[in-house]
């Protein structure tokens, strides 16, 4: 994907005199700069606030944030764009759902299911709450394969459970959740709503909300392309509509009297004051820069490169890959250790080489303790890498050997 990589002017960059071989974008994408240039051009031409002037610049600026809001809903099968509500990322999203609908709905004695591989933003909101309000944290297991394990999933659900929330694909595994059958069983066994952590689906592979089941999805802009500081919540319009607004303030009211206050419409009775404008601009430049490239060319890509480093790696004498070594059954992550040798240094000496990629508990330390592991080495792909940045890598990791002499 030459041309692709030509979108990305960060990718010219030298460190450490070598030529950036960036593999870290589980943790953040790199940007094109086509949205590059359409956040400049809102600053340029369109900067105003939005939803409270009549003025030109305001309603520009608010026809090109609604506009982003449109293309989003679409781009992730939703008809009711009301339906989305912009965050700031998806953390902030899965905390929006624990403390608008989670502090009103789950009480003691109920239960909540998580599963034991997820990032900590869906893993210590439920926690927390289930401290908080006396509720049961119930764990479900993975495999030896990393995927989740199906018998113990349903096992977890009763007529106690409340909540499942449950990861679409896992940052440091790679593994793909079957969301909708694992929707269907919770819909089938209880009542309990239903949360999907999106954030390392939606910039990788179709994602059709609308066919899943769930109740609440979240994803986040900075991982597809977009900028830093702005998310997505998608809920249903049924229960955005019965859940209070998470935060106070302006834009989000209807009105505001010395006794009461009356909350704005949807999904504006979420967003309290100046939004993210740019942000939205930024996102939607994301999503048509890749509805034009097309997601099942997105998947296709990656699936042909996580085969490529799997095999390539499997090869390198005491390198141990997490997870299932079937690219079709994993996202674009591939997380390994080096014999004993310490996640952090693996990621040192590749730096060195001009070669990023991720090292620690990757916000995930359930995971880590789970697995027996302190850390972990990660490189995560995306549209502009191809199989020299994998050949590059791997000569990386033989450098890690060396240093160490193994």
């Amino acid at each position: 994907m030459k041309v692709i990589k030509a979108d990305f002017p960060i990718l010219d960059k030298k460190v450490n005199g070598r030529n950036l071989v960036y593999l870290d974008s589980a943790a953040t994408s790199q940007k094109p700069k086509q949205v590059i240039d359409a956040i400049s051009d809102y600053y340029r031409n369109n900067n105003a606030n939005v939803h409270r002037g009549i003025h030109t610049l305001s309603v520009e600026a608010t026809e090109a944030y609604e506009g982003a809001r449109k293309k989003v809903a679409g781009f992730v099968g939703v008809k009711d764009s009301s339906e989305i509500v912009f965050v700031r990322n998806a953390t902030e999203a899965i905390n929006l759902v624990a403390y608008s609908w989670g502090r009103l709905n789950i009480e003691k004695g109920d239960e909540v299911v998580v599963t034991v591989a997820e990032h900590h933003s869906n893993f210590v909101p439920w926690q927390q709450l289930a401290i908080e309000n006396g509720a049961t944290l119930k764990i479900v297991p993975i495999d030896s394969d990393g995927e989740l394990d199906i018998e113990a999933f349903e096992k977890a659900i009763s007529s106690k459970t409340k909540l499942v929330a449950f990861f679409h694909v896992s940052n440091v595994l790679g593994t793909i959740n079957d969301v909708k059958r694992l929707s269907t069983i919770v819909n089938r066994k209880s009542k309990a709503r239903i949360l999907i952590d999106g954030a390392q689906a939606v910039p990788h592979m179709p994602v059709d909300i609308s066919k899943i089941g769930c109740d609440f999805y979240v994803f986040t802009g900075h991982k597809m392309l977009g900028p830093t500081g702005i998310g997505v919540l998608w809920t249903r319009r049924e229960l955005l509509s019965q859940m209070p607004p998470f935060l106070f303030g302006g834009e989000m009211i209807s009105k505001v009297q010395l006794a009461k206050s009356t909350w704005n419409e949807l999904p504006w009775k979420f967003e309290a004051g100046t939004p993210d404008i740019a942000g939205a601009v930024g996102l939607g430049a994301a999503v048509d820069y890749l509805s034009k490239i097309g997601m099942e060319n997105v998947r296709k890509h990656e699936i042909e490169l996580v085969e490529y480093a799997v095999k390539r790696l499997s090869k390198i004498k005491d390198v141990q890959i997490i997870g299932s070594l079937d690219p079709k059954k994993r996202g674009g992550v591939v997380a390994f250790n080096v014999d004993d040798i310490h996640a952090h240094d693996v990621a040192s000496i590749l730096d060195s080489e001009g070669i990023a990629i991720r090292s620690g508990h990757h916000c995930a330390q359930p995971l880590m303790e789970y697995l027996g592991i302190k850390s972990a080495a990660r490189a995560s792909f995306y549209i502009y890498n191809d199989k020299s940045d994998v050949d590059k890598l791997v000569e990386g990791i033989e450098k890690v050997r060396k240093v160490f002499k193994r």
